[in-house]
């Protein structure tokens, strides 16, 4: 069997993805996650905290309410019908290193938990840690030179 045989199968074997409803689910459910922070940090701007202590304490409300809701099971069900909708938030961020330890945590403390914790995570901190370590030198190069 050669590639384009191949490849004919597995179109007509896989399902077609329905944009025209995953689209709009994705749309409302990770607008309304996000409108939901934005309520949390609008409370917070009401009781005279700053912009910052606002949307940091918003911060870290949702990424505590989406680890416990990947805890008890609440998340995924999100997941499943708002897709990228769920992963795009911080909320599904969170969701993303909660999970693999969930999922491990069988194999202890350690080498389940602690070691499983960042393997999908893992990529988006070191790349993005090294992304901003070169715009931070390419900034820094830029100022030496006015």
């Amino acid at each position: 069997m050669d590639k384009k045989e191949y490849k004919k199968i597995v179109e007509k074997k896989s399902p077609g993805t329905k944009f025209y409803i995953t689209f709009p689910k994705a749309f409302v459910i990770g607008g309304a996650i996000c409108t939901f922070g934005e309520v949390i940090r609008q409370f917070f701007l009401f009781y005279n905290f700053s912009n910052q202590q606002s949307s940091l304490a918003t911060s870290i409300i949702l990424i505590f309410l989406s680890a416990l809701f990947t805890g008890l099971g609440i998340y995924d069900n999100f997941a499943k019908h708002g897709g990228a909708g769920t992963a795009v938030p911080i909320t599904g961020f969170a969701n993303s290193i909660v999970s693999p330890a969930i999922e491990f945590k069988s194999e202890g403390i350690v080498m389940g938990v602690s070691a499983k914790m960042f393997v999908i995570a893992g990529p988006v901190l070191v790349y993005g840690t090294i992304s901003s370590i070169i715009v931070g030198i390419i900034y820094y190069i830029m100022q030496i030179m006015k």
